[in-house]
């Protein structure tokens, strides 16, 4: 008897083969596959979805919701996306392994995007931190080691290469996170500090994550070289070098006609024997700090050293119009996605420009002056994205579907509430870049694979029930730009390690999410 039978759906097993009719049962959090007559199998719950889809649990490859798990632990946003498992640690801005001092450091400089945790929840080591999701929110995660913690602990905030012994530690820290169970090493290479690594740096860690099973995950240097390919070239390099397989997070260019130049250069590292893939989100627009505006030298010494330098005038100077976007882009299409205090909330929902216009003051000077005011907390959403890069982009093989969603603020991208069910219903459906199964295998067994996730993202008997039941005749985003905090529809339900989340379209209010482990 099982506890609970999916009975007669159509079943995309993740793999990317054309669906077939079977029936789901599950036993605790186990899955067995039904083909035939079930008409007589006893269950403790029987739900009949004929005409749906029946498919393993969705992981977002880039996800930004560590702290949000701990303070909104339904996590609505994402399971109601399908969503299973969140890989997090992304863009090397996480939180662990950290010692105490250093963390609060962290938590001020990524407030903006992250949120903040319970004030009497805090952890060190990585193994902690994971304890602190473990069976206590609605979906799994699976951490990756963050660069900016690591260089902190190591070194501080300084603009500068890492002494043998500093280095020496990085590589210890990172082996530390692999064996509390992190995945691998990620990098955000346009962020203080991480921005002041160099590519030695990069290899060394890597290589010392090498024999634990671990890969490279990027943001890449987009200031490096030509601004172009030389940033994912570098990324390609360090997989070389290092001899671990290599993941390059959000991967866009704004810039018309990139998109094939970038799968060109995934192929050619491919076919070079280079295990590269790369993630990508299908809505046009970016979200991140608006500090990251500022050049990485005002960062230097961290957080409280870069608010006390942006109060100067001289400063100020120095920095001028480099805060502006690169390729031409202008602030107009930068818009305020989340403002930390209540004084300045009004701001949300519009662009840097329209602020610095109503105080009358050069750009500098107006972010300067909302940094301080609330404490390095505000982001933006920046409407410059590429649609026809991205569609160029996400046909390729080796592309998996990751939402870099950001959960604060009250105006975030779309892509936080609706990435899952947008690839499904605009890409697959209605645009056909891919077969519905390949959607799928973009969302399941491709992310398991590249995880190295061994017992999820394919439904055969055996493997762990994280299980997504959808409409693929309705399933659509609603979020938009205008109204961006609006669940989607179609994802009748949502089922994480056996337990119902998403139950006929209300959410249970159960937390089974486990913290997966590599070791």
């Amino acid at each position: 008897m099982f506890d609970l039978l999916l009975r007669n759906g159509r079943i995309m097993d993740g793999t990317g083969q054309t669906w077939f009719r079977a029936s789901l049962g599950i036993t605790e959090d186990i899955v067995t596959v039904l083909r035939g007559d079930t008409s007589q199998v006893e269950a403790g719950r029987v739900i009949d979805v004929a005409g749906s889809v029946v498919c393993p649990g969705f992981i977002d490859m880039h996800s930004h919701s560590e702290l949000k798990l701990m303070t909104e632990p339904e996590h609505q946003a994402k399971v109601r996306q399908g969503v299973t498992t969140e890989a997090i640690g992304m863009d090397g801005l996480s939180y662990a392994p950290i010692s105490s001092p250093k963390l609060e450091q962290l938590l001020t400089y990524l407030a903006a995007i992250n949120g903040t945790p319970p004030p009497d929840v805090r952890w060190s080591s990585v193994k902690e931190f994971l304890d602190l999701l473990d069976g206590r929110a609605a979906c799994n995660v699976a951490f990756m080691v963050p660069h900016a913690a690591i260089r902190i602990e190591a070194m501080g905030w300084d603009d500068r290469a890492p002494t043998p012994k500093e280095l020496a530690r990085m590589q210890e820290l990172a082996r530390q996170g692999m064996r509390d169970g992190a995945f691998g090493f990620a990098t955000g290479l346009t962020y203080p500090p991480g921005a002041y690594s160099d590519t030695d740096e990069l290899v060394a860690i890597c290589e010392a994550i090498s024999d634990l099973g671990g890969f490279y995950m990027t943001h890449a240097r987009y200031t490096k070289g030509d601004q172009l390919l030389d940033p994912f070239r570098e990324a390609v390099e360090i997989g070389q070098r290092s001899g671990v397989p290599v993941h390059i997070s959000h991967f866009h260019s704004p810039v018309d006609g990139m998109g094939e130049q970038m799968i060109g250069l995934v192929d050619d590292g491919r076919n070079a024997g280079i295990d590269v893939t790369f993630d990508q989100y299908p809505y046009a627009a970016a979200s991140t700090v608006l500090h990251s505006l500022l050049p990485y030298w005002v960062h230097a010494g961290g957080p409280a050293a870069a608010l006390e330098r942006i109060k100067t005038t001289a400063v100020r100077e120095q920095i001028g119009d480099s805060v502006n976007p690169m390729w031409g882009r202008t602030l107009d299409d930068y818009i305020f996605s989340h403002i930390g205090s209540d004084k300045n909330k009004e701001w949300e929902g519009r662009s840097l420009t329209d602020l610095a216009d109503f105080q009358s003051k050069k750009m500098v000077d107006a972010i300067c002056d909302l940094l301080i005011e609330e404490n390095l907390e505000v982001a933006f959403v920046a409407r410059t994205g590429n649609p026809e890069n991205i569609r160029t982009i996400v046909r390729h093989p080796a592309h998996m579907v990751g939402s870099d969603g950001v959960l604060t603020g009250e105006m975030p991208n779309p892509r936080t509430y609706g990435t899952f069910p947008y690839v499904l219903g605009q890409f697959a459906r209605e645009e056909g870049l891919f077969r519905m199964e390949e959607a799928v295998r973009k969302m399941t067994a491709l992310p398991a694979q590249r995880l190295g996730i061994q017992d999820r993202g394919i439904l055969r008997d055996g493997m762990k029930a994280d299980v997504v039941v959808f409409n693929p005749d309705t399933v659509a985003a609603k979020a938009t730009f205008d109204n961006p905090k609006q669940y989607p529809v179609g994802i009748d339900y949502v089922i994480v390690n056996g337990k119902l989340v998403i139950d006929n379209g209300t959410h249970t209010g159960a937390l089974p999410g486990r913290a997966l482990k590599s070791q």
